[in-house]
């Protein structure tokens, strides 16, 4: 697999670049989650980072950097129509008399 030097930006790494392996069509992942092992051994604590266009820069260098996201939230989901749960009991629409 192809990996891209890419820049962090905000939060705990401010200021470094890693090696982030890239997809088929060249691009590094929307995000990028960073788990931090607690001190005291309870449950780690996960960084989240979201790719970001980069600034025109020299020939060469990495298009995108990765920003800080505090929040740490997931994105938006598409949400299609026919995956939602039935709303009748038994699974049957409520226009089937049958």
């Amino acid at each position: 697999m192809k990996s891209e030097d890419t820049p962090f930006e905000g939060g705990p790494m401010d200021g470094r670049v890693l090696p982030v392996l890239v997809g088929m069509t060249g691009h590094p992942p929307k995000t990028y989650r960073i788990p931090v092992p607690a001190p005291d051994g309870g449950p780690p604590t996960v960084l989240v980072y979201r790719r970001v266009p980069r600034d025109r820069g020299r020939v060469g260098m990495a298009r995108w950097k990765y920003a800080y996201d505090p929040t740490g939230k997931k994105g938006a989901r598409r949400k299609w129509p026919w995956s939602k749960p039935d709303s009748t009991p038994g699974g049957k629409p409520d226009d089937a008399d049958g």
